[in-house]
């Protein structure tokens, strides 16, 4: 009974050593190539068509 408590704690937990390596390995590719501003860069131009489309109170 204990063996398998045992086994199933030690999955639990390379599955999330696994994880958290894998999250490790995307977070700093994305870092190292600052992919979050090459994202950004790509997407302005539909951002600021759709902000331009709103209506927007011009009162102050």
């Amino acid at each position: 009974m204990k063996n398998k408590v045992l086994k199933a704690i030690g999955k639990l937990l390379f599955k999330l050593v696994i994880a958290g390596a894998a999250f490790f390995v995307i977070t700093f590719t994305v870092y190292m190539f600052n992919l979050d501003m090459k994202a950004t860069a790509m997407l302005a131009p539909f951002l600021e068509k759709w902000y331009d489309k709103l209506p927007h109170n011009q009162y102050i």
